[in-house]
């Protein structure tokens, strides 16, 4: 029986924390996994200020600069518009996979605990969360409001992960590669996917 590819969905937002989500594409593709992209158009004005990596416009050049940045294979990465309402995501009949949206921004997570649907990435969340299928959101955002706590309450009680960019250092990071990292092996320890970029807890100890 051939071997099952494991699929991923990939979300980008308007939040802080580009850096996260670019090294998780990198460490998915290294797994092998396929992976679905989806980017708001604030993500991308956010992916130029916080690195060096530029996006092009149409949705076939970005899977390429994205395969590119990732050492892709060739239709392993797969990038989805904003109204692409017949890709897989989009529809609870459509492949079984997460959703991990990273960053995510408050602006999603209100729109997620509401139900909205008005682009691709609000409707796989939906999907996701209709589905029981797995849904993690890495938020970065500081200090929260009530009503972003709020909300991660009721996506918390629907079954999402709320897993906000908040590393830690007791792995003595010497680079924000180390730090970016540390979010990145946590979000791959609940895909359950294997990951090496830092020890676990108790590891080497004793």
């Amino acid at each position: 029986m051939a071997e099952t590819v494991p699929v991923i969905n990939l979300a980008f937002t308007g939040a802080s924390g580009a850096p996260y989500g670019l090294r998780l594409l990198q460490c998915l593709v290294a797994q092998g996994c396929r992976v679905n992209v989806m980017v708001s158009k604030a993500a991308q004005v956010v992916i130029a200020t916080e690195t060096e990596f530029r996006l092009p416009g149409s949705t076939s050049a970005m899977a390429e600069a994205f395969s590119d940045y990732a050492g892709a294979n060739p239709g392993q990465v797969q990038v989805f518009g904003r109204e692409a309402w017949f890709s897989p995501p989009a529809s609870g009949s459509g492949e079984k996979a997460p959703l991990v949206i990273c960053p995510c921004s408050t602006g999603t997570l209100s729109a997620l605990a509401t139900g909205a649907s008005n682009n691709l990435i609000e409707r796989a969340g939906d999907v996701a969360l209709k589905e029981r299928r797995k849904l993690i959101l890495v938020l970065r955002e500081t200090p929260y409001s009530e009503v972003h706590l709020d909300n991660m309450l009721r996506l918390t009680r629907m079954g999402a992960v709320i897993m906000p960019a908040s590393p830690g250092f007791y792995h003595q990071p010497q680079s924000v590669n180390d730090v970016v990292d540390f979010m990145v092996a946590r979000i791959l320890d609940h895909l359950d996917l294997p990951q090496t970029l830092v020890p676990r807890w108790g590891e080497g100890v004793g």
